[in-house]
């Protein structure tokens, strides 16, 4: 089951977290990854994306965590955590859908959060097709992270970024 929610952050803490990660004014630490999805290179068709690791390995590993990850905690309902990844899409002449993946392969929960607004979409894979999300800022998407599903890039905005929280 696939879920969202508008307004999820109260506006000035999404603001701050907006100022944080995409204005670019504070050197927010974005890293090079090559490829999109890790199962299929070769379906990445020489795209790229930088991605912003908050926790892995049952640590936080970014200097942010305390101040504008951990609130998450509570609304998310969590447990525990898995990983806490931001993505930072660049923009492109052309929308597209990224190789689908699962985060991991065993039942947990998922929630991706939309720091902006573009045409970019998360998509879901359904029993009759795929099920399309949009990117708005401040949305929260909430799904099964064992679920089958896809980024995209966008084409109306310099980049697509988000939060990817996988829980328990």
């Amino acid at each position: 089951m696939v879920e969202y929610k508008d307004n999820f952050l109260p506006k000035e803490a999404h603001q701050k977290l907006y100022d944080l990660m995409v204005t670019g004014d504070n050197n927010f630490p974005w890293y090079y990854t090559p490829h999109i999805t890790r199962m299929n290179d070769k379906d990445d068709k020489g795209l790229c994306y930088f991605i912003h690791l908050f926790y892995h390995l049952d640590r936080p590993l970014s200097r942010e965590y305390d101040e504008f990850i951990r609130p998450f905690w509570i609304s998310l309902n969590a447990k525990a955590f898995i990983r806490i990844k931001a993505n930072l899409y660049p923009g492109s002449n052309k929308l597209t859908q990224h190789a689908s993946h699962q985060d991991f392969d065993y039942k947990h929960k998922a929630a991706v959060y939309c720091l902006n607004t573009c045409n970019g979409y998360t998509a879901f894979k359904m029993d009759k097709g795929w099920m399309k999300v949009d990117s708005v800022a401040n949305r929260l998407i909430t799904f099964d992270g064992s679920m089958e599903h896809a980024s995209t890039d966008c084409t109306d905005e310099k980049t697509r970024v988000n939060i990817n929280f996988n829980y328990l």
